[in-house]
């Protein structure tokens, strides 16, 4: 299957050079533009992305998830993408599983689709995970921006053009879900989640320690409070 041109899909990447040609290899199956942002990357990711022919945006210096995700936002937006789907480049994704998310942003059900790894029963994963950190994103996205949602902090998500234009991401790193999320509300923009598969190479984030795009979850609960205090 390979979907309308004017989809785009965004790949924000940080030292993914053993894993970076794989996952292009799988979305192009489906999607014919691909943007991978290599966010300040010190192994050979830009190189080999590049050597895909896909199109390759560099940050000089790894500025985290986010940005990479709004520099790839920007340039799809600016190239009349009508919609972009966010993938990551470690293949937790499962790119065969993008038509299901982008089902109901073509047929106008929504304006942000989301992939959930709770729609369909209590998924495979770390259980600090299941049992400590998602449950406290759940308690701090409905606090703090009165979101609920089955999973908070997905990755695998699709925006159609109204999202792209109304949510500028500026949590450089992993708060980004939930400004995401937070933006779609106050902008009154529909969010439907779809059901989802997450494949867990490593273990990625944790309460105290990571930086940049695995920065720690006490980290991230730290961004959102500011940034709700600065709004």
């Amino acid at each position: 299957m390979n979907i309308d041109t004017k989809i785009f899909c965004i790949i924000p990447s940080y030292n993914e050079q053993d894993k970076i040609k794989r996952t292009i290899r799988d979305v192009k199956k489906i999607i014919k533009n691909i943007v991978v942002i290599d966010d300040g990357s010190s192994d050979e990711t830009y190189k080999k992305a590049k050597e895909t022919g896909v199109i390759v945006l560099k940050h000089i210096i790894n500025r985290g998830q986010g940005a990479a995700l709004q520099t790839g936002n920007k340039f799809a937006y600016d190239n009349g993408a009508e919609a972009a789907v966010h993938f990551d480049a470690d293949g937790q994704f499962a790119a065969n599983e993008i038509p299901r998310l982008l089902k109901p942003l073509l047929n106008n059900e929504c304006d942000v689709s989301l992939g959930s790894r709770f729609i369909c029963g209590a998924p495979k994963m770390p259980w600090t995970k299941k049992y400590i950190l998602f449950p406290i994103a759940r308690l701090v996205n409905y606090v703090l921006l009165g979101i609920k949602l089955t999973d908070p902090q997905s990755g695998f998500r699709a925006l159609n053009r109204k999202a792209m234009e109304s949510i500028m991401i500026e949590q450089d790193g992993s708060a980004h879900c939930s400004e995401i999320l937070y933006k779609s509300n106050i902008n009154r923009l529909r969010i439907k989640e779809v059901p989802m598969t997450v494949i867990y190479n490593e273990y990625g984030q944790s309460l105290f320690r990571g930086k940049g795009r695995k920065k720690g979850g006490i980290q991230i609960i730290k961004d959102l409070l500011l940034a709700k205090i600065m709004q």
